[in-house]
């Protein structure tokens, strides 16, 4: 896999995750921009372990 899509991909799991517990919580942006983030840090640890093998 491309490395950047590991990010990518991170990132759109990340926003997905965070939406629904965005609307769960009612605090959308926050929960959204913290998934973004968590999924983007989770994509480049993914990267960096495939880049090891």
């Amino acid at each position: 896999m491309n490395k950047e899509k590991y990010i990518v991909l991170g990132s759109a799991f990340g926003a997905a995750i965070g939406s629904a517990v965005g609307v769960l919580t009612d605090n959308i942006a926050l929960c959204i921009s913290l998934g973004v983030s968590f999924g983007v840090l989770i994509g480049i640890i993914l990267k960096k372990e495939s880049e090891k093998k």
